[in-house]
This record gives structure tokens, sequence and C-alpha cells, in this order.
């Protein structure tokens, strides 16, 4: 096993920006610009202001975006992953939010090198930070398993990827990000306790995995070890720790350079969990099939897989966190306010008392034939009679069901201009679809500011 970790982690430094096929660059600036949109407007989130009062005082030469603040790299890596998360707009399917744990760790090591670090230097290290997240999470078994263990998956693989990818900007040889990789397995943590409260506790773990990643390769950087049978079957191993019954680690190197991760990746529509998408699309298809508004709706049956119920299936909207794992909620907003945009999720929208009663009169039935990664059956009824069903997979935003990128950019206008003019993010925007051009990634904060 240890020869796994090694191949791996030989993968993170030799790997090269040519290696990379042109698609994957051209998603991997997808995922850059979504998630600085992302992180941009939850710069704006009382979690992200909260979090930033805790390094009140403190100085330091790296940015905190979309506010006027620098920091100390370890903490602008924190902050802004509590912002790129803040608001559940982040994308999804690698570690599993790979884009607010992977971007903050980079460009918090970028602020630290002491050579510019080429746009083609970032894209590379964005990729494998995605690819080693992943990885991980699919040696622990998968999304499923693994969260449905009670781990969030973001904090406790996403570490990892945060640590691959800024070792790489730092310039780490295969021994350090060997090392890097595994201290990193010993800030591996994230709980999912957080779902029976709605507590903020969530959006604070893609922040502590970026920072637990940054300073994993810094510590691997001055010499410090670490665990080279991570992932071996012995005493204190991460995958017979975290993932005893369901690990494959064979997922940790198979057709590593062949099967790239950030290709499985998704970007939200939806200002909600992504267990929510495809009930979502589904529902806005029914009325348009059935040719009827929300008047004419007599009630919803969704049949779903027990983790999904698990995870999504709470009637909890009195706080932000709360409403955005709520699959009721959800479709409530969708028939009541007509989207599930960042706005649907307001606190006045949330207290709108149509928004109660067709919670009421929305039911959730788990179906044990439904695999545990299986998307959602929607049932529409009609005040008339009539009733349709619809399962949508892949939901849009997925690779199989992309946003465009005229669709992209709006959703990236529409949370950058909360902290900037739009004149700036414009700009913001130009630069970032010529990463790949720029001789420093650097100049980026001029409009992160």
């Amino acid at each position: 096993m240890t020869e796994r970790l090694q191949r791996l982690a030989r993968f993170c430094v030799d790997t090269r920006f040519e290696d990379l096929p042109p698609a994957l660059v051209a998603q991997a600036k997808r995922h850059i610009l979504d998630t600085f949109g992302a992180t941009l407007a939850g710069a704006d989130s009382d979690v992200a202001k909260q979090a930033r009062l805790v390094f009140a005082g403190e100085t330091g030469g790296t940015l905190v975006w979309g506010a006027d603040l620098r920091v100390g790299a370890a903490q602008a890596a924190m902050l802004n992953g509590v912002a790129a998360h803040a608001l559940e707009l982040d994308d999804t399917g690698g570690c599993d939010h790979s884009g607010a744990v992977v971007l903050p760790a980079v460009m918090a090591a970028v602020s630290m090198s002491t050579r510019p670090v080429s746009g083609r230097e970032f894209v590379t290290a964005v990729v494998i930070g995605y690819e080693v997240g992943r990885r991980v999470l699919e040696a622990c078994g998968g999304y499923s398993a693994h969260n449905g263990a009670g781990w969030h998956s973001t904090a406790t693989c996403g570490v990892f990827g945060a640590a691959a990818a800024s070792a790489r900007i730092l310039g780490l040889n295969a021994g350090q990000m060997l090392s890097a990789l595994g201290i990193a397995g010993s800030f591996s943590g994230g709980l999912w306790a957080f779902i029976h409260d709605g507590s903020q506790s969530k959006k604070l773990h893609s922040g502590r995995a970026a920072e637990g990643g940054l300073l994993a390769a810094r510590f691997a950087q001055q010499g410090i070890t670490g665990p080279s049978k991570l992932f071996d079957d012995v005493w204190g191993g991460f995958l017979k720790t975290l993932a005893g019954a369901s690990s494959q680690p064979e997922a940790l190197d198979a057709d590593l350079g062949v099967v790239w991760k950030l290709a499985r990746c998704s970007i939200k529509p939806y200002a909600s969990c992504r267990g929510t998408h495809s009930a979502i699309d589904a529902l806005g298809l029914l009325l348009d099939q059935l040719q009827v508004d929300v008047d004419q709706v007599e009630d919803l049956e969704v049949s779903l897989c027990g983790f999904l119920q698990d995870m999504c299936g709470a009637q909890e909207v009195s706080s932000l966190a709360a409403a955005q794992m709520s699959l009721p909620y959800a479709l409530a907003a969708r028939l009541v306010h007509g989207h599930c945009r960042l706005e649907a999720y307001d606190d006045e929208q949330r207290r709108v008392p149509q928004i109660a009663l067709w919670m009421s009169r929305i039911r959730l039935v788990v179906d044990p034939q439904l695999s545990e990664d299986g998307e959602p059956v929607v049932s529409v009824r009609t005040v008339d009679g009539r009733q349709a069903s619809l399962c949508v997979d892949p939901p849009l935003g997925a690779p199989g069901n992309p946003l465009s990128d005229d669709a992209l950019e709006r959703k990236f206008f529409s949370l950058a201009v909360r902290v900037m003019p739009r004149l700036q993010a414009e700009e913001l925007v130009g630069q970032l679809w010529r990463l790949e051009q720029l001789e420093s990634v650097a100049v980026l904060d001029r409009w992160l500011t």
C-alpha cells in the first residue's frame, strides 16, 4: 500500500500542464471562475464576517477575497475557504466540495511563492488538488459510504487535495509531497453533526481543510515527515480508522493520468445541497409537462433513497444552513418563488406563509430499491386529478448536463456584484478565461479585493 501513496505523490510532482487534455483545462477554468464567484458572494455572508472577526487585528500579506483585509497565508486559506462554501453555491462531485478547499489553498500558496506562478502552473495545481481529494474519497468507498458513516468528505478528504495542490505550488519534491499527504491525514476531520440543528460548522469545514492542506505542505517543505503507511492496513492508518468497512485502496492510484477526477465534477445552478438538485429540475419539468402553475398543484411525493432522506429530508428552515440542506424547502421554494437561486433562501423568503403550507404537502418516501447514489423520483398530482412522475439524471450542472458558459457567467456576475462593481467583475472574468496565458496569477489580487 505504501507504493500506492508513493505513486500518487510522484504523480502530483511529475504532472505537467502539457499532460492535461484541453477539455480538462477548459473545465478547470470554469470551476475556478465559479469558485471565485461563490467565494465573493460568500464573503458577504454572516458566517464569513463572523469568521473574519476571529482574526481581527492579525496582519499578513495574503488577500481575503471580497474584503479589504490581508492576513497570514494559512488564515486567508481558512477565511476564503469558509466564504467559498458559506452559501452552498460552490462546486460538487470532487472531495465533495473541491473548489472551496483547493482554490483558497492554492491562492494562499501563490502568495507565499518566491517566484511568479504562471497560469499554467496554477491550473495544473488545481487539477491535481481535485484529483487527490476525489481519489481519497473513492478509496474510502465513495461518497454515500463515507458521508453515510458520519464523516463530511469535504473536510476529511479535501485536506489531501489542498495539501497536494499547495505542495505543487511550493515546488515540493516527491519525498516532501509524500510527507505533505501524510501530515494531511493527521489534519483530517469533519462531522455531519451540523445536520441535526442547522448549525454553521459545515461552513468551517472547507476553510479548515484548505488551511490544513496548506500547513501540511509548509511543514513538509521544512522537512517535517508524515507517515508513509498512511493508507496501509495498519493501526492508525487513515482508511482503517475512517473507512474500515468500506475502503477501496486501489482507487488511490487506479488509472492515474487517464481518468481525471475533475471531469466528473458539477457546477451548481441552485443555492442548496447538491442532493436537492435533481428533484428541483424534475419539478420544473413536470410543471411544464402538465402545463400547470402552483395553484393547480395538489401535492408532491418524492421517492428517494435512505441516504438522501437522512441528509436532506429535514423540515427545519429557521436558519440558512438548515434550509439549504432541506429537500422539502427546495421544492416549496421552486413552487412559491419560481426558482432556487440564492434570493429564495433569504430570511424573508423562507418565512413566506405559503412555504410552510407547501412543505406540509410534500411527502418523502424512502424506496429501499433505490441506490444510495441514485437520484429521487418526483411525482406531481394536480387538483384535477392528473399525475406525472420524473427522475432527472443527471441534473443541471453535472458534466452530462452542463451549464453553458453564458449561464456560468450570469451566475458569476449575480454573485460577484454583491461585493464589487460590475466593471471590476467583468475584468476579473476576462482574466480568468485567459488564465493559462497569465505570466503570474498574483495579478488576480487586483480584481479580488
